[in-house]
């Protein structure tokens, strides 16, 4: 009998909450992208939900696209780590890592860890050399432009889409670290692309202390099952003779 082998990841639900969490905290930061993107068209397409609506979409997938370039990345870093540490240890590491990072994520949704924002300026660098490239799409006329435009703020820096990459580099396979960070730019969608209804109410849920803590908290267990594995009900196992 072979050990027993994880047949099932969690990843993909895991990085999906990400994102819905990273839209309580990052709201107001996508808020006003979109808002930049939507001054810039013509009037007859600002004035035209139907015509606005392509360029939205246009921008968010040029976003995602960004996002699972950085998962396909983090997947790699496994393999990077497995020379020097063995493919068991360099696992763990990043398993311990990616951990660690959702557990001060978590703490900072629920209000308990405010200096987690600092992990963002990681990338401050990188951005800056980056961010005036989106400012030169602007005004966006086309959608391609919408769409590179949106490529090139993915990269904006986030402690959040930070935390995904954590969860993408422990997955221990490209594909799959691609599509965790897929998973997370879904998850992303419903208040960046929302409008009316959608919008109103995660902004009502943002300013809701209690259900950022749940949130929080939401975010500290899933942390826990990613440094203890066999913790995780939701992981199916199968045995092989």
């Amino acid at each position: 009998m072979h050990p027993i082998e994880q047949a099932f990841s969690t990843s993909y639900l895991v990085a999906l909450l990400m994102g819905l969490f990273s839209a309580l905290h990052c709201l107001s930061m996508c808020g006003s992208i979109i808002g930049s993107l939507t001054l810039s068209l013509r009037r007859e397409i600002r004035d035209n939900k139907g015509l606005l609506m392509p360029f939205v979409l246009s921008y968010n997938m040029g976003r995602i696209t960004s996002y699972a370039i950085g998962g396909l990345i983090a997947g790699l870093l496994e393999h990077v780590l497995s020379i020097p540490l063995g493919e068991g240890h360099g696992h763990r590491v990043l398993q311990i890592l990616s951990a660690l990072v959702m557990l001060g994520a978590g703490l900072h949704i629920g209000g308990w860890f405010p200096r987690f924002a600092y992990i963002e300026k990681g990338g401050a660098l990188f951005w800056k050399r980056l961010e005036p490239y989106g400012r030169r799409l602007i005004p966006v006329e086309t959608l391609p432009q919408a769409f590179f435009f949106g490529m090139i703020w993915g990269w904006l820096p986030c402690g959040l889409v930070y935390t995904a990459l954590a969860l993408a580099a422990t997955t221990g396979d490209v594909v799959r670290s691609t599509f965790t960070m897929l998973s997370f730019g879904i998850g992303t969608l419903p208040a960046v692309v929302g409008v009316g209804i959608m919008t109103s109410l995660l902004v009502r849920l943002s300013r809701m202390q209690k259900f950022r803590q749940i949130a929080g908290i939401t975010l500290i267990v899933l942390a826990v099952m990613a440094a203890f594995p066999g913790l995780n009900p939701l992981v199916l196992h199968h045995l092989e003779y």
